[in-house]
């Protein structure tokens, strides 16, 4: 762990003063894994380096580089309206939600609460918008729904298997939307009133994803060697490159937080807090974390199990892990 003693001693100063209850921080370059190691507890279950988590919102990446697959393919493009896979939606918008603004967080679909029971193609057809299609941008996860509907409709295979198909060539077996996992319990879920079985019931393609450390390092040790073996080098530009200009940045992302969205990818390219702006990832709503470093050639995953962090601001994380290259 030689050069990272600092993003390590920052997880476990949290894990020590209780602010984070258990996780895992791994790190990888171009070649692997370079460093590796678990803090903390979920109860009685001490965490260890090759321990499942759930992913939550980096879900939403992993999904972005299957439909990316898709569209490399000539099966879909940015500009498929979501209404060719799910005719029924848009009842009463006279606007055109397609791919582009599903990945972007600009559909202006109303979201739902994440345990919501309501079933998530019921919710996602339901009459009315938040605001016109690309005119601003809020968070959605209901929105990946659409995107699951356009790729199933595109390739005649669930989403899940569509991850999988790229996912475990790279190593990265043990992603999973299998319970059987066991991944670390939300240790103040309860305490929020989040019904855990309401959501995992949802199979959700904007949150729903269970991994390790490790698969999400060989996703982004692949990303750093940008060879191809997920998507090719060109459509990972395109993945990155900002899909939400100048628009409004409406809450819980508004726009002094520095952040664009590209093709499901969280661009920091104006946050204030970073010391290297040329980073792209996504975090997840119990504070799991993926970023990939390109000119610095590092990727990072800290996997943790809370949704109520106060006092973790996850910059310092991302300053020390670019710093110790």
């Amino acid at each position: 762990m030689t050069g990272y003693g600092a993003a390590f001693d920052w997880v476990r100063g949290h894990v020590e003063a209780e602010r984070l209850p258990s996780a895992v921080l791994g790190i990888a370059t171009a070649e692997g894994i370079v460093a590796l190691d678990a803090f903390g507890s979920t109860g009685p279950r001490p965490a260890r380096g090759s321990d499942p988590y759930r992913l939550f919102s980096i879900t939403k990446v992993l999904m972005g580089l299957t439909a990316a697959r898709a569209v490399e393919r000539g099966l879909l493009s940015p500009q498929t309206p979501l209404s060719t896979a799910v005719p029924q939606f848009g009842a009463g918008r006279e606007d055109v939600v397609r791919l582009e603004h599903l990945v972007s967080h600009t559909s202006g679909i109303p979201e739902p609460a994440l345990d919501s029971r309501t079933p998530l193609r019921e919710a996602l057809t339901q009459p009315g918008r938040d605001f016109a299609a690309g005119a601003a941008s809020r968070y959605s996860t209901i929105a990946f729904e659409g995107v699951a509907a356009l790729l199933d409709a595109a390739t005649g295979a669930t989403w899940e298997a569509g991850v999988a198909q790229w996912a475990d060539p790279l190593g990265a077996t043990g992603i999973t939307l299998d319970e059987e996992a066991n991944p670390h319990a939300i240790v103040d879920g309860a305490d929020l009133g989040f019904d855990a079985d309401a959501f995992t019931a949802q199979r959700n393609p904007g949150a729903g994803l269970i991994g390790t450390a490790a698969d999400l390092l060989a996703v982004g040790a692949a990303l750093l060697r940008d060879a191809g073996e997920i998507v090719q080098p060109a459509t990972l530009a395109m993945m990155r490159r900002s899909l939400t200009g100048a628009i409004p940045r409406l809450e819980p992302y508004p726009a002094e937080r520095g952040q664009d969205w590209g093709f499901t990818w969280n661009l920091r390219t104006r946050a204030p807090g970073l010391i290297d702006r040329d980073v792209y990832g996504h975090g997840g709503w119990a504070g799991t974390e993926f970023w990939v470093h390109p000119t610095a050639g590092v990727a990072y995953v800290l996997l943790t199990n809370i949704v109520q962090r106060r006092g973790v601001d996850a910059d310092g994380l991302d300053n020390a892990v670019v710093t110790g290259v």
